[in-house]
């Protein structure tokens, strides 16, 4: 047991500090940092998709920016286009689970707002359709994923590859780019009084 306690933590210490280094991953993770400044800015709205523990992630994103991270501020509009549990079931059964997102992109989704698809393999249809559609509709889109990036870093305005192919560990990097976003976004957007 303590094997596998000590050897998860040095995984995910080795993988955040190659991360770390990598000139090119930071330089793109912030940039999309000031995507969503420059969207809220404008008036839009950010959008997130995931499935499972990425599903998890979209939600956990979300509510940090639609809520609050570090201090009290206004709400920003962010939301994980799987909360409402009524339309995933409906649409998946009536049409297929692969349009889930899609669908939802298609009805929410306008130019200059940011969609977020978050997938370890790249290779999610569901999020990879919602894509698809956001770029069809003027969105910008963004990729979290492992190091390959799978078939949705052609549709990525922006790839976030994670430099492994372990799902919890590249889970694990995911949600810390997504606070280092959160982090940026409030602190460029409010005024910390």
């Amino acid at each position: 047991m303590e094997i596998i306690f000590d050897k998860s933590f040095q995984d995910s210490i080795d993988l955040k500090q190659m991360v770390l280094s990598n000139t090119t991953l930071k330089a793109t993770i912030l940039e999309v940092a000031n995507a969503f400044i420059t969207a809220y800015k404008s008036g839009n709205n950010t959008r997130f998709c995931g499935n499972g523990g990425s599903a998890g992630d979209a939600q956990h994103i979300a509510a940090e920016l639609s809520g609050r991270f570090y201090f009290d501020r206004p709400p920003l509009d962010a939301e994980a286009l799987h909360v409402n549990s009524s339309y995933v079931t409906a649409v998946a059964n009536d049409y297929s689970y692969d349009v889930i997102y899609e669908r939802m992109v298609q009805a929410q989704g306008k130019p200059g707002d940011l969609l977020v698809g978050i997938s370890t393999s790249g290779n999610s249809k569901n999020v990879l359709l919602a894509m698809k559609k956001a770029k069809e509709l003027g969105m910008k889109t963004i990729a979290l994923t492992g190091e390959s990036g799978g078939v949705m870093a052609e549709y990525a305005d922006y790839l976030i590859a994670i430099p492994s192919k372990d799902t919890p560990r590249i889970q694990e990097v995911h949600i810390l780019v997504g606070h280092i976003i959160c982090q940026i976004v409030e602190e460029e957007l409010f005024d910390k009084k």
